[in-house]
């Protein structure tokens, strides 16, 4: 269950997605198979092709895509979604969901 977004937040999301963009949701998030992971951030699209270059340029395994909605995407967590943030410049999200170190808004 995602935490602290909008609906708003979430159906932006899903209409990047429908568009065959990458769409980037950060959450709170819990699930006791990561003690100390508080965040999850979907990288989204219904492309599948897009989604899978995306994957595979960012040093992922296609293999790990969840793709039993009608919204395909990839969780991202910890470093990697540190990582992934701050080279797509979403700066917001890092600061909202307090990743990292003190990043400085662009």
């Amino acid at each position: 269950m995602a935490f602290g977004i909008s609906r708003h937040e979430l159906n932006a999301w899903k209409s990047k997605c429908q568009q065959g963009e990458i769409a980037f949701l950060t959450h709170y998030w819990v699930e006791s198979r990561f003690p100390g992971i508080k965040t999850i951030t979907k990288v989204g699209c219904c492309n599948l092709e897009i989604l899978k270059d995306w994957c595979l340029a960012n040093g992922l395994d296609p293999a790990y895509l969840h793709l039993r909605d009608e919204y395909p995407h990839y969780d991202l967590i910890g470093n990697k979604q540190i990582e992934i943030l701050k080279k797509e410049h979403l700066t917001e999200q890092l600061l909202r969901f307090k990743l990292g170190e003190t990043i400085k808004p662009i």
